[in-house]
């Protein structure tokens, strides 16, 4: 899973909170311009971190119910979640390194 899953309302449960490895979620919708910076800086770690940390995107405007149960109000909005739960939130378009603090601390 070299690229982010695009998960919706429906497999949301299954494929990030059922995960046995950190997940990173990328809250966004297609016309968000700092979405569309970001995607493919999330892209690029989903590379990097393969078989440690699982990356999935949701369109909030596809799955707002996704995105009403975590209190998603701005995008782009990151959830690293680590055993089924939401450990950190991103809000904005953030540099890679930043992004990178926050993946290496969810996998100790």
């Amino acid at each position: 899973m070299s690229e982010p899953l695009n998960v919706d309302d429906t497999s949301f449960k299954d494929v990030v909170l059922g995960a046995e490895m950190p997940f990173l979620v990328d809250f966004w919708a297609p016309w968000c311009a700092p979405c569309r910076v970001i995607a493919p800086v999330v892209e690029q770690l989903a590379v990097e971190y393969e078989g440690r940390i699982g990356f999935a995107k949701v369109n909030v405007d596809e799955n707002a119910r996704v995105a009403t149960e975590y209190g998603i109000r701005s995008i782009p909005t990151l959830l690293l979640f680590k055993d089924g739960k939401p450990m950190t939130q991103i809000v904005g378009a953030r540099p890679r390194a930043e992004l990178k603090k926050h993946l290496d601390a969810s996998l100790t």
